[in-house]
């Protein structure tokens, strides 16, 4: 039987990879998860995988809290003896973390095909370290699923039409997960009742560091935000740290802050919001698998069909260009009905190709 190791490193390729794992049982391939620990996280206990309905990882490595250079490098030594041992027919990798990058150069080096989900994106932004490791992951994958055509035009433009690499449309596995969760999170969120918010808001997120250590992009954030929030509630799930250099550089939010939250609390807040602000990558999709409208604090982004069909607006943290971009987005009215990311089916294109491709 056909083997798939697996390497993960944060939560979101967790619930990613959850929604591929589901479908590789069901087609009969066999799978173990390798989990480095790249991003430390109190949350993921064994409640987390019973109620995301996740396997647990075979292997947890535990690797955080380095510099690139030494989180990646331990990465790929203790990598390097796991797929020695266990022999899998090919190494399956997901986005741009530096797991992503060291699970599929280990396995290179020792001949063993990989298997990019998420290939092709591009931010074109090369001080970006996640730029830096799509590019290379997509040079050295042997299976590379794109989940949109302008994935497909990135490595098309980069010569991969004479690399020894097959390229395949799939989708966007995240929509999959999206899809299988909403029910649940419908069921067992409480966030909207625990923090009284109102019926009608923005829900923003804040964590990217060009914004949340340059003070200048953070001031121009926050000031567009209180402006935004003297029309319309805005709801801010905040991580400590970003709280302490608002507090540090005396920035006041006007807005509601609430503490981090979980996957099914945030699904529900992008379910019930009028509009999304974020910075995040994933986030900005969210909004579409939930047919909002999105506002993005950063001048690219790795999903342009967002932008190029009217669901998306940068705006960088200009406080000027983020009210502007929220008077435009807000009331806006689109065909959230156009198939952008293969409607669920993401993570079943990816298990059929690999049971013909292994």
């Amino acid at each position: 039987m056909a083997k798939i190791l697996t390497v993960v490193g944060a939560r979101p390729q967790f619930i990613k990879a959850a929604a591929v794992s589901r479908q590789l049982s069901k087609h009969g391939i066999s799978e173990l998860i390798v989990h480095t620990g790249q991003h430390f996280d109190d949350n993921m206990s064994d409640v987390f995988f019973r109620e995301m309905e996740i396997p647990k990882p075979t292997y947890n490595l535990e690797i955080n809290s380095l510099g690139h250079g030494a989180m990646t490098g331990r990465m790929m030594e203790a990598l390097e003896k796991i797929m020695v041992d266990e022999k899998p027919s090919a190494v399956m990798v997901y986005g741009d973390t530096n797991s992503t990058l060291a699970g599929a150069l280990v396995a290179k080096k020792l001949h063993i095909r990989v298997v990019h989900v998420e290939a092709g994106l591009r931010s074109f932004n090369m001080d970006m370290p996640e730029e830096i490791n799509r590019i290379l992951t997509d040079r050295i994958s042997d299976l590379l699923f794109c989940p949109t055509d302008a994935a497909i035009r990135n490595l098309k433009s980069e010569g991969f039409d004479n690399f020894q690499s097959k390229i395949v449309k799939n989708g966007d596995v995240m929509q999959d997960a999206a899809y299988f969760y909403i029910e649940k999170a419908r069921r067992i969120s409480t966030v909207i009742a625990e923090h009284s918010i109102p019926e009608r808001f923005v829900l923003a997120t804040i964590h990217r560091q060009e914004n949340t250590d340059n003070i200048d992009n953070l001031k121009g954030i926050i000031d567009g935000l209180n402006r935004i929030n003297k029309e319309i509630s805005v709801v801010v799930p905040l991580h400590p740290r970003t709280r302490k250099i608002l507090a540090s550089h005396k920035l006041s939010p006007e807005f509601m802050i609430i503490d981090p939250v979980g996957y099914f609390d945030m699904i529900s807040l992008l379910n019930n919001c009028s509009l999304v602000v974020t910075d995040s990558g994933g986030v900005q999709k969210e909004a579409f698998f939930f047919k909002k409208h999105c506002v993005t604090m950063r001048e690219q982004t790795e999903w342009v069909e967002l932008v190029e069909n009217g669901f998306n607006a940068l705006c960088g943290s200009s406080s000027e260009k983020l009210y502007g971009s929220y008077k435009a987005m807000v009331s806006k009215e689109s065909d959230f009905g156009i198939d952008l990311y293969g409607e669920g089916k993401a993570s079943e294109v990816i298990a059929r190709e690999l049971l013909e491709w292994l």
